[in-house]
Formats: C-alpha cells, structure tokens, sequence
C-alpha cells in the first residue's frame, strides 16, 4: 500500500486510493438515523440476504475538495449534490437521508483525511463518494426499510495526464443504457451496470466511452456512459433534453458559465443527424469536467465524424473558467463552493 503522504502528488492517477478513515450511517425505521460513525475499515457489513445485493437498492454521488490557490479547502457544488442524492433515494424507496447530515459527512470525511488532500498545482484533488444501500434482508421484492449510508474519499490525479486531450467515442443500439420510463434521471448503481456491455464493444472499437441515443425511438442522442453529451454550432452551447438523462450538475455549471461568457445555451432534443454539424462535442463530468470528442464512430453504419485533433477553444474556455472557480483563482459569484473550515 502505498503512504500518500510521501507521495509525488503528479503521478497521481485518476483512481482509488486508502486513505484514513471513512464515515458512516445506519438507519433502522424505529430508531431512525445513527449518529456519525468513523471507521478505518474499508468494508461493509452487508447481510446475504440484503436488498442491495439481490435487487439494486444502491445509489451514489460524485464530487470534489479541492485545495485553493488560498490554502482554502473549497467543495464544488455539495448543495446540489445533496438534493440529487436525496432524488435517487426517493426514486429507490430508500430512506432520504437528511441534508444536513450528508453535508456533515461530506465537509468530515475531507477534515478527517486532510493530509491526502493534493496541494494547490498539482492538478489533483479529492473525490468524494457518498453512497446509500439497502440493507433489509427479505426474499420479497420489496422497498427496504433499513439502510447504510457511507462517505469515503480517495486523493485523485487529474483526469488526463498530460493536459485535456480528445478521445473517440461511438454510438451503439445494440444496448439501451436505461429504460424509456426507467431510471435514467437518478444516480443509481443499475445504470451503470447496463452500460457495460456496449463499454466493451467501444472499446474493442478504439473508443473510450459510448454515446447512446435515446431508448424510445433511437433518434435522438442521450448521454455517454457516464456523463452528459454537449456540443458547440454557430455559438451556441447545445446539450440533449430527455427524462432519460442525469441531469449533470457540470453540465448545468457548464451552461452558466457559457451564458457569461456570451454563448447562447440550448437544451432540446438532438436528432442523430446533426453530429454532421458539430464544430465542437464532448462528454461533461465530475471526473474530467470535460472531455473534448475528436470523433465520434457510428456503429450502426460503420461512419465516422471527425471533430478535432486537439480540444476546441470554447470548450477549453469553459474547462478553464470552471478549474479557477473551484480552486479559488476565480471570484464563486454564484456560491457554488462550500469552504471545509
């Protein structure tokens, strides 16, 4: 195991790594949620029989700590997390863990581990990762009544080494990531887990993640594997609306900052024909913020779009403008950090 402490923070790659403790929350209906719990261990105690295990009741968020140009501990958008995890939780029948105690979990678990948080200019930072389960043992199918609630942290390098580059992406119908009435608009585990297969067939491809088309009728495009699609034509930021989509709290960011920067925003539906027009695409996450798309492989007639060789400079223009703001370079007008004290 290696002590990141010691670390060259710029090897740093974008991956997990133990840090030196996590936190926890159990709920049981007639006592309701725990106090916090620290722990060093980094397993759960799961029962066999558990729902998580045997019927999907698991959900997760994403986000960020960063260390500022200030020496300030700044998390990126936890607010918005907050309400987005509670959506899952509710869409999963899960106990809705309470603001104010996924907060507190979040702004502890990064002061608890401060000493993996990666200095101002390395390019790293901490990923948090809240996590709910349902933890009701029962053969039925049927909401659980008992739960787990966990947030753990690992010290991440920056998403590409190197500096933002392009990457391929293609677009495959053999699989829908989610159903037309599905769970598409939560963070839950079972999404993921569809998007698996047609993972693999893009990459045996060359490509690094899959653009899917909507479930309904497959003309309209939805989202990549794990974050949202947008596109830059005649000045406009342009990004799908669907119900089967995450509503990507950096996308949402995204659309803010291209407004300040003059760009008109427009979020519709995109029939798969227009790729043809794009000037400029990418995929938009917590993990790469975004990742520019030089081309983008049509598996159903074997075409190719081609894009770029390196990233357009309205989206690194956004890319840029959202990296200062969570670092501390730029004023947070809008209030989207919250400062770990």
């Amino acid at each position: 195991m290696v002590n990141l402490a010691d670390w060259e923070w710029s090897e740093l790659r974008f991956d997990y790594y133990k840090t030196d403790c996590n936190i926890r929350y159990s709920f049981a209906p007639d006592t309701g949620w725990s106090d916090m719990q620290l722990t060093e261990d980094e397993t759960l105690p799961v029962p066999l029989a558990a729902a998580c295990l045997h019927y999907g009741s698991s959900l997760f968020e994403g986000l960020k700590a960063f260390r500022g140009v200030d020496g300030k501990v700044r998390i990126f958008r936890l607010e918005d997390t907050v309400q987005r995890l509670q959506a899952s939780a509710a869409r999963l029948c899960l106990p809705i863990p309470p603001r104010e105690m996924i907060v507190e979990g979040c702004c502890e678990v990064v002061r608890r581990n401060l000493r993996h948080l990666p200095p101002y200019g390395t390019g790293a930072a901490m990923y948090l990762r809240p996590l709910e389960i349902g933890t009701s043992t029962s053969f039925g199918v049927k909401p659980s009544e008992e739960a787990l609630f966990v947030v753990f942290c690992s010290p991440v390098g920056p998403y590409f080494k190197g500096g933002i580059r392009p990457i391929d992406v293609a677009i495959d119908c053999e699989q829908d990531r989610v159903a037309a009435r599905g769970t598409g608009d939560v963070k839950i585990g079972a999404n993921y887990a569809a998007s698996l297969l047609p993972y693999r067939h893009a990459r045996e491809l060359g490509c690094a993640s899959v653009l899917f088309l909507d479930p309904l009728e497959h003309r309209y495009l939805d989202e990549c594997v794990a974050a949202n699609f947008f596109a830059i034509r005649d000045g406009k930021y342009i990004t799908p609306k669907s119900t089967t989509i995450l509503p990507s709290i950096t996308n949402r960011t995204l659309q803010t900052l291209a407004e300040e920067l003059g760009i008109e925003v427009e979020v519709r539906p995109i029939p798969v024909e227009e790729i043809a027009s794009f000037e400029e695409c990418g995929c938009c996450g917590t993990g790469a913020i975004i990742a520019p798309i030089g081309n983008i492989v049509d598996m159903r007639n074997g075409k190719r779009y081609h894009y770029t060789d390196s990233v357009g400079s309205t989206s690194f223009a956004l890319y840029q403008r959202l990296l200062d703001i969570q670092y501390g370079v730029a004023e947070d007008v809008h209030g989207w950090n919250t400062i770990v004290e």
